[in-house]
C-alpha cells in the first residue's frame, strides 16, 4: 500500500475517463480565480515519500568524486534536502497505472543531478551571489569551480544512466541534457535584450525548465507504464512551462521570505521575462524610456526597479502572466483526464495546485 493512501480517498465509481471532483480543485472558478486552499509539496510528495528517501541515498552515493576540492563542493550542494520536485514527479509518473520499478529511484536521483548542475551553471553564467538564501557555488569559491562542478553533476548523470543500460532511458536524457544546453546558451544571448519576444521567452522555458519536467515524467512512465508515455510527458511539459512562469511572476508579486530572493531581482539583472514582455507595448514612450534607463544601468537603484515593478502591473503584464500560467496549468491536468484513478495520479493533480497558487 503506497504511503499516505487511505481507503475511502475514492468514495465515488470512476470510470477510466472520469477524475472525481477534489483533483480538480486547482480549476477556475467561475470569477477566474484559484481555490484559497494551499497545497504544499509534502501532500504532493506523500505516495512516493518512501521512495525519495531512497532517491536521497542514491544522490548521496552518485556525487562523491574521490577529489577533496570537488567533493567539498557535492557536500554543500546537497547537504540540505532540496525539494526534489523533478524526482517526485518520476516516481508519481512510475506509479501510474502500473507496477512501481526499482529503476526509477536510481533514475530520480539522475533527473536530480541534472537539474542541480543547471542550477550551478545558470547561477555562474548569471553571476549570482545567493540562490535560496544562501551563497552560490561561484560566490562561495570561484566561477571556474562553479563550471567545473557542474560539468562533473552532468558526467555523474551521464556515468549512472549509461550503467543502467536501457537506450532508451539513455538517449531521452541526453536530448534532455542537450535541450537545457541550448536554453542556457539562449537565455545567455538573450540576456539584456528589450526586443526579447513571447516566442523567445516560450522557446526559453521550454528548454530551460519544461523539457527537464517533461522528460522526469516520461521517464517514470518507461518503466512503470508505458502506454501513458505521451500523455505525461505533455503534462511534465505544461507544468514545467507553468513553473517557470509562476517563478518568473513571483519576482514582481513575492517577498524574500517566500522567494529566497529580494523582489526585483531579476529585472536587477536585467532579464527580461513575461511580465514585462506583456506590459512593454502597452507602455508611453516616457515609460519605455523608463525602462530603458533601467537596462543600460549596471547597477540600478532599488527605486529605478520599483518604478518599473509599479509600471508592469499598471499595465497589466503580472495578470498577463497570470492567465498564462493557469493556461498551462489546465493544460497540464488535462492530460491527466483519461488516466486510471491512482493515489499517484491525484498527487500528480496536486502538483499542479502547487505549482500555480504560489500566485495567488
Amino acid at each position: 500500500m503506497a504511503a499516505g493512501w487511505a481507503p475511502g480517498a475514492f468514495d465515488i465509481p470512476l470510470g477510466a475517463s472520469d477524475i472525481p471532483v477534489h483533483f480538480m480543485r486547482g480549476s477556475r472558478t467561475e470569477e477566474g480565480m484559484l481555490p484559497t486552499t494551499a497545497i504544499d509539496l509534502e501532500q504532493v510528495r506523500l505516495p512516493v515519500a518512501d521512495r525519495l528517501l531512497a532517491v536521497e541515498r542514491e544522490l548521496r552515493g552518485m556525487v562523491p568524486s574521490g577529489f577533496e576540492a570537488l567533493d567539498e563542493v557535492g557536500d554543500y550542494l546537497f547537504a540540505r534536502s532540496g525539494k526534489l520536485l523533478r524526482p517526485t514527479l518520476l516516481l508519481l509518473a512510475n506509479g501510474v497505472g502500473g507496477r512501481p520499478s526499482p529503476d526509477a529511484v536510481k533514475l530520480g536521483a539522475i533527473v536530480e543531478l541534472l537539474h542541480v548542475a543547471t542550477l550551478v551553471h545558470d547561477d555562474a553564467v548569471d553571476h549570482s551571489a545567493r540562490r535560496r538564501g544562501r551563497p552560490t557555488v561561484n560566490h562561495r569559491w570561484t566561477h571556474q569551480v562553479a563550471i567545473i562542478a557542474g560539468d562533473y553533476l552532468y558526467s555523474r548523470a551521464v556515468i549512472e544512466v549509461v550503467a543502467l543500460g536501457k537506450l532508451e532511458q539513455v538517449a531521452l536524457l541526453a536530448d534532455t541534457a542537450n535541450r537545457m544546453t541550448i536554453g542556457e546558451m539562449r537565455q545567455l544571448v538573450l540576456h539584456d535584450g528589450l526586443d526579447f519576444t513571447r516566442d523567445d521567452y516560450e522557446r526559453l522555458c521550454e528548454h530551460k525548465t519544461a523539457s527537464l519536467m517533461s522528460a522526469a515524467c516520461e521517464l517514470g512512465t518507461l518503466s512503470g507504464a508505458p502506454q501513458y508515455r505521451d500523455a505525461l510527458r505533455d503534462y511534465g511539459h505544461h507544468l514545467g512551462m507553468a513553473f517557470q512562469i509562476v517563478d518568473d511572476l513571483l519576482d514582481y508579486s513575492s517577498s524574500t521570505r517566500v522567494m529566497g530572493k529580494p523582489r526585483g531581482q531579476d529585472l536587477q539583472e536585467h532579464k527580461v521575462t513575461l511580465p514585462l514582455i506583456a506590459a512593454l507595448p502597452k507602455m508611453e514612450w516616457g515609460e519605455r524610456r523608463a525602462v530603458e534607463g533601467l537596462f543600460a544601468d549596471p547597477d540600478p537603484s532599488p527605486e529605478a526597479v520599483q518604478e518599473i515593478l509599479d509600471l508592469v502591473e499598471a499595465h497589466g503584464g503580472v495578470e498577463t502572466a497570470r492567465e498564462e500560467a493557469r493556461s498551462r496549468a489546465d493544460r497540464a491536468r488535462d492530460r491527466l483526464r483519461r488516466l486510471p484513478a491512482s493515489p499517484c495520479l491525484e498527487a500528480l493533480s496536486l502538483a499542479v495546485d502547487y505549482v500555480v497558487e504560489r500566485v495567488r
